[in-house]
């Protein structure tokens, strides 16, 4: 998790604010473009968890029909629904949990997380409220912050986390294993992208990332 997404809480850090302030200053271009491949050909009812500002609004494509935007942080919150304003799709924003998502059975064709699953306190209890809103068919599509392959950046991200950048992002785990934990979740991947971004040396520990779609098995 960084800057956009808030689902580690109202009480940032100093570097968790300085981190949303220079992304306003200066967008991540490349990430943006990352989140536009991950919503291209949504479509139906879709769920996003963790939506923060709402920087992904934008970013729907017409054929969906109604987004709800999970956020528990008020503040980004705000921001989202003021985003959700001048979105092209219908958007509503509440407040809620990944643990307790405020959705029925079923209720979705699709769910989104941007850098969220690295930060939750249980993935796995996320997970199961993911797939539990899905219709049996349904999608979950992914874009996190992954553990690297490379056993040399894993220790620097071990590293990392251990002394600074877990504590400072309010939860953010770079070294998780995000795709175990959504196969062990009760959910088949079905397509996959595995890169290495940052956009500064600052966030150089989160650069591994995946994008990718999930299916309930």
């Amino acid at each position: 998790m960084t800057a956009e997404s808030s689902l580690y809480g109202p009480q940032q850090s100093r570097f968790a604010r300085y981190l949303e302030q220079r992304e306003l200053r200066k967008p991540d271009l490349v990430a943006r473009e990352h989140r536009r491949q991950l919503l291209s050909g949504l479509r139906g009812r879709v769920l996003e968890l963790g939506c923060g500002d709402g920087r992904s609004f934008e970013l729907y494509p017409p054929e969906v029909e109604h987004v709800l935007g999970v956020e528990p942080d008020p503040t980004a919150r705000a921001a989202a629904a003021e985003r959700a304003r001048e979105a092209h799709v219908p958007i509503d924003v509440v407040d809620g949990v990944a643990e307790a998502l405020p959705a029925e059975d079923g209720a979705f064709d699709a769910a989104v997380v941007v850098w969220v699953l690295c930060s939750v306190p249980d993935p796995a209890g996320a997970l199961r409220e993911l797939r539990r809103v899905l219709v049996p068919e349904g999608e979950l599509r992914f874009y996190e912050h992954v553990r690297s392959e490379r056993a040399a950046f894993r220790l620097l991200q071990q590293a990392g986390d251990a002394l600074f950048w877990t504590r400072a992002l309010g939860g953010c785990e770079t070294t998780r294993d995000t795709l175990a934990a959504i196969r062990e979740a009760g959910f088949r991947v079905a397509e996959l992208e595995r890169g290495f971004h940052s956009s500064s040396l600052l966030t150089i520990t989160s650069a591994p990332y995946v994008i990718g779609t999930a299916r309930p098995s």
